[in-house]
């Protein structure tokens, strides 16, 4: 009788254990989702989608332990390349992506607004967070990324745009004729020096400089960095041309929908988080990638060689530009788009943030 009362004890401390278990088990939700990327993590901004928005994410998460994140990640390419970025979030190919807006001017045309608007300013965190406020203060913008069925998660953005190239530039009239590499809207910057801009992105230029489709690059240390175009283009001509609104993290809007709203307010403060520290890495890390660029082109046959574009003709660049912000805006207002007021909202967000514009677009 005592054994099988043991053994009903026994019995009963088990049953009690797996109850406590699987309590414990259910109160803890794991919440897949696929996050992606067409370009590799070696990329600044998508190497602190792991580091930054992810682990964020993460932490914020096991605050309460209700939820938890299953990442599948699939970085680099492994879904899609850099021209199906906005469309492959907007399918559900992947459920989080960074999406590269600068490519998708058709679709995202007031995505577009920094790359009119060149020499504004080389402050990324001014610049971002100027983007993120104008999400609040012109509807229209934030519309053009919810129409494609995205939820917006944060901001990315660019270090200064400089020139690499395989001979060196001497002056602007050396880049007169020159075809030179730029992604999307980019190569509208090229008018004020007629050279000839070739559409591309960080993962075709090497490859297109290699094999003489362009001349060069306008592009920016980080990307130039790790993906070695120094090798290929080894003048570099500092032009600070300035930064530019890339694009940014967005989320399906059928996989948001889908969420617990903890876990959605968590990608929100993540996404965040990865906007503010993203920019602040961009400019911090500027300058020490031209060193590195320097340093490991030193031996290189022609070695890398860094020169600054003079004051005065990088302002000839600016005033030789052609109106660009305004063909813009109304190439915009054809499209029933408010152009005008995302300029003047963007040029005025930059000055409250005490930025000066070498040339004011808004003005013109």
């Amino acid at each position: 009788m005592k054994g099988m009362f043991n053994a009903l004890k026994v019995a009963g401390a088990m049953t009690l254990s797996s109850i406590v278990f699987t309590t414990v088990s259910n109160a803890q939700e794991t919440v897949p989702l696929t996050v992606a990327s067409s370009h590799p993590t070696v990329i600044p901004w998508i190497g602190m989608i792991q580091t930054h928005f992810m682990k964020e994410t993460d932490r914020i998460l096991a605050e309460s332990g209700n939820y938890k994140i299953d990442w599948n990640e699939a970085f680099g390419g492994q879904l899609y390349k850099a021209n199906a970025t906005l469309t492959s979030v907007e399918q559900g190919i992947t459920d989080i992506g960074w999406v590269f807006s600068y490519l998708e001017g058709a679709k995202m045309p007031l995505s577009q607004v920094t790359g009119y608007t060149p020499f504004s300013t080389n402050n990324v965190p001014a610049q971002l967070n100027t983007m993120t406020d104008l999400f609040d203060k012109v509807p229209a913008f934030r519309e053009e990324w919810e129409q494609y069925n995205l939820v917006f998660l944060g901001a990315t953005g660019a270090d200064s745009y400089d020139l690499y190239t395989k001979e060196p530039i001497n002056d602007l009239a050396t880049l007169d004729g020159m075809k030179i590499s730029a992604p999307g809207v980019l190569g509208t910057w090229l008018r004020g020096v007629n050279a000839n801009a070739v559409d591309g992105a960080l993962t075709t230029f090497y490859t297109d400089i290699q094999t003489g489709v362009s001349d060069g690059v306008l592009s920016l240390a980080l990307g130039v960095l790790p993906t070695k175009i120094y090798e290929v283009a080894p003048y570099i001509t500092r032009v600070n041309a300035g930064v530019v609104f890339s694009g940014g993290l967005a989320i399906n809007r059928d996989s948001w929908d889908g969420l617990p709203e903890e876990v959605q307010n968590a990608l929100l403060a993540a996404g965040d988080f990865y906007s503010k520290a993203h920019a602040q890495d961009l400019m911090e890390r500027h300058e020490l990638a031209l060193n590195k660029i320097i340093e490991l082109g030193a031996n290189q046959t022609p070695p890398v060689t860094l020169t600054v574009m003079p004051e005065d003709q990088r302002q000839q660049w600016v005033d030789n530009l052609p109106d660009i912000a305004g063909e813009w805006v109304e190439a915009g207002k054809a499209r029933g788009l408010p152009a005008r007021e995302m300029l003047s909202a963007y040029m005025q967000g930059l000055r409250d943030r005490g930025e000066e514009p070498a040339r004011d677009w808004d003005a013109q």
